[in-house]
């Protein structure tokens, strides 16, 4: 089969034929239609993300969307000819996505949305997981809460802040002058970080006590004023990118809770797999209730030109997320 191929960190993919990949009992084959592409592919390829565990040579790829061609032994719930989508390899010894097909662990799939495109699909899981575990596994969030999403109009922060609303919560997003838009098509209180100072935005939308939960999706000081902004007693903390080194002064003075979410956990463990196809089939049914709508940057790359698209997520000048047609 065509893949793409990183044989050593810091150089580019290259196009290689590669054996097609034999299904084992508790695995199906996905011919795959569709990768998404996330900026840890970028820092994988680049050789600067250790904590992806990825051994050489190595196809890369976190997310697809696809249709199933072959169903192992032991599995439940799939057959030959269902689309499905999910977070399923490119990092640790797992083949990801950037193949035309992929013996994916029928644990970490769910059905693709009928209303979305492969595409669409496609862009979903890892910004979804992440979101799903922050908001929903850690924090709990459900109505009567507000809620403030750090990057709002991101990856991950666009999606955060669809399920936050879809749970009942008042939501607010930080973003630059020019997402604002996009924030509150989406449905949340956008706010400019630009030009708001922590103290004011928490003055303005909380009175003063606080938010419910802050969700982080951008690290570094931003997780610093998070921990300003949450309510006192019952407030929450989720970061994304707490990888830093970072005071809890402020969040343990306000007798306030942190958590991280480490997404890649059960590719790398094996462990809490279910979970993750749990988190596919609510995100399904979600986006076929019209309560979560991907963003899409409307360029098409295919196998033949990855580079680019892993440049132009590089760049961070995109209009939503980076999809691979590889069929």
């Amino acid at each position: 089969m065509r893949a793409v191929v990183l044989e050593e960190f810091g150089t580019p993919l290259v196009p290689r034929e590669i054996d097609k990949p034999a299904v084992a009992p508790d695995q199906v084959l996905v011919r795959v239609v569709s990768s998404g592409v996330n900026p840890l592919d970028t820092k994988i390829r680049a050789g600067k993300a250790a904590h992806a565990k990825r051994t050489l040579p190595a196809v890369l790829g976190l997310d697809l969307a696809g249709v199933v061609e072959e169903v192992g032994a032991d599995v439940r719930g799939f057959a030959t000819g269902d689309e499905v989508f999910g977070m399923t390899g490119g990092v640790g010894d797992v083949q990801g996505s950037l193949a035309e097909y992929a013996a994916v662990d029928a644990r970490l799939l769910a059905h693709k949305p009928r209303s979305l495109t492969h595409r669409e699909a496609a862009a979903l899981p890892l910004v979804v997981i992440t979101a799903w575990e922050g908001l929903v596994d850690r924090a709990q969030v459900r109505a009567g809460q507000k809620v403030l999403i750090h990057g709002g109009a991101g990856g991950i922060g666009h999606v955060a802040l669809q399920i936050a609303r879809a749970r009942g919560a008042e939501v607010f997003a930080t973003a630059s002058p020019a997402r604002l838009e996009s924030v509150r098509r989406l449905g949340a209180t956008p706010i400019d970080y630009t030009t708001t100072p922590a103290d004011q935005y928490v003055a303005e939308h909380t009175g003063g006590e606080g938010f419910d939960v802050v969700f982080d999706t951008v690290g570094g000081a931003v997780l610093d004023a998070s921990f300003t902004a949450v309510r006192t007693y019952t407030g929450h903390v989720v970061s994304a990118l707490g990888w830093g080194t970072h005071s809890l002064a402020p969040l343990s003075f306000r007798g306030a809770t942190y958590s991280g979410v480490f997404t890649l956990l059960p590719l790398l463990t094996g462990r809490g797999r279910e979970h993750h196809g749990e988190i596919m089939g609510a995100a399904a049914a979600l986006a076929d209730a019209g309560a979560l709508e991907p963003v899409v940057d409307p360029r098409h790359f295919t196998l033949t030109d990855v580079a680019a698209a892993h440049a132009a997520v590089e760049s961070g000048d995109t209009d939503g997320k980076i999809v691979i047609d590889v069929r």
